[in-house]
C-alpha cells in the first residue's frame, strides 16, 4: 500500500498506526513527526505567510480563494512519480489543507485510479472515527482500533477528573484579525478539560465575531490558539492585540490566567494530538489535578507588556 498524505493530520494518524514505510508523499504543511518529512511534497500553498501580519494572511487567504478558487495547488509530476494506492485529503476547510476536489482532479491524471479516503471530522469523535477509516483502507483496522481505543481512555481519564469540579469560564481565540472564535472539537476540548467555551460551537464552523461582542464576558481563562501558529508565533499575535485583549478578558489577564499554546499542534489540527490539547488544558484549567501535564514548549502564561493593554 503506497499512501499520499494531503494534510498534516492525516500523516500523524498514519505514523500513530505504524504505517509510515507506506507513506510515499505529504503536503507541504506537514511537519511532524521529523521521521517523515524527507518524504516528497505533492502540495504547496499560493501565498507565502512568512512575514504578515494576521490581518494580511487573512485578506490574501481571501484574495486567493477569489482570483483561483482555492488556496493550494497540486504538483501533479511528483504526484505521478509516488504513484499512491491511497490518498488522503479532507472536506473540512478548503483554507486548512488540500481539498478533496483537487485531489480527485489531480488522481485523475494518473495511470492507475487510487482511492481517495476524505476525512471530514467534526468533533473529537470524528478524528478517532477519521483514524480507523485510515486503518480499515490501509488494511490494519484492529490495529487503528487499538490506538483509538487508548486515546479515548485518555480522555476518559481526563472527564473523570474534572467531574464535579467548577468549570472555569474561557474564552478561546483562533484568530485575532479578525477575531474568530472556535468551532468543530476546540469547544469540545474546552468542555472535556473541565472548563465553559464562552464563545463557539461543538462541530460548528468558526466564526468571525466582533471584540465589541467579547467585552461584556470577562472570561475566568483566556485561551489564544491562532490557526496554524505554533508557540512563539501565537505570542507573537498575543503582543499585537494586547489592548483588545486586555479589554475583553482584563480578569484572567490580572489573575495570571492567561495563556498563549502551540495551536497548530494541539488545538487546530484534526489529529491524535488533539488528546494532548485536552490534557493540556485539563492542567491549565485545573492545575492541582493535572500537575504532571508537561507544558513546556505546549503552552504559557500570557501577559502583555506594560502599556500595551490601554
Amino acid at each position: 500500500m503506497r499512501i499520499a498524505s494531503l494534510l498534516a493530520s492525516a500523516t500523524e494518524m498514519v505514523c500513530a498506526l505504524g504505517l509510515e514505510p507506506e507513506l510515499v508523499a505529504i503536503s507541504h504543511e506537514c511537519d511532524y513527526p521529523a521521521r517523515v518529512l524527507d518524504r516528497p511534497r505533492v502540495s504547496r500553498a499560493r501565498i507565502d505567510p512568512a512575514g504578515l501580519s494576521s490581518g494580511a494572511i487573512d485578506a490574501a487567504v481571501r484574495d486567493a480563494m477569489e482570483r483561483f478558487g482555492g488556496m493550494y495547488e497540486l504538483d501533479e509530476v511528483a504526484l505521478r512519480t509516488a504513484a499512491p494506492d491511497l490518498i488522503l485529503a479532507q472536506e473540512l476547510c478548503e483554507v486548512c489543507a488540500v481539498p478533496t476536489s483537487l485531489a480527485r482532479q489531480a488522481a485523475s491524471v494518473l495511470e492507475r485510479r487510487p482511492t481517495i479516503l476524505s476525512l471530514d471530522a467534526h468533533t473529537i469523535e470524528d478524528i478517532l472515527t477519521s483514524m480507523v477509516r485510515i486503518g480499515a483502507a490501509a488494511g490494519v483496522r484492529a490495529r487503528a482500533e487499538q490506538v483509538a481505543g487508548a486515546l479515548r481512555e485518555r480522555l476518559r481519564a481526563v472527564r473523570r477528573a474534572v467531574a464535579g469540579r467548577p468549570r472555569p469560564r474561557v474564552l478561546a481565540l483562533e484568530w485575532l484579525d479578525p477575531v474568530f472564535a472556535p468551532g468543530h472539537w476546540v469547544p469540545e476540548m474546552v468542555e472535556l478539560a473541565g472548563g465553559e467555551c464562552l464563545v463557539g460551537t461543538v462541530a460548528g464552523r468558526s466564526m468571525v465575531v466582533e471584540w465589541s461582542r467579547l467585552e461584556a464576558l470577562n472570561p475566568d481563562v483566556l485561551l489564544v490558539i491562532p490557526c496554524g501558529y505554533g508557540l512563539g508565533r501565537s505570542r507573537v499575535e498575543a503582543d499585537a492585540h494586547a489592548a483588545d485583549l486586555g479589554a475583553v478578558a482584563a480578569r484572567a489577564i490580572g489573575s495570571g490566567r492567561a495563556w498563549i499554546a502551540d495551536a497548530s499542534a494541539y488545538f487546530n489540527r484534526s489529529g491524535p494530538r488533539v488528546v494532548d490539547g485536552v490534557e493540556i488544558l485539563g492542567r491549565l484549567l485545573h492545575p492541582t489535578l493535572f500537575p504532571g501535564t508537561d507544558l513546556a514548549g505546549r503552552a504559557e502564561p500570557w501577559l502583555p507588556s506594560p502599556g500595551r493593554t490601554g
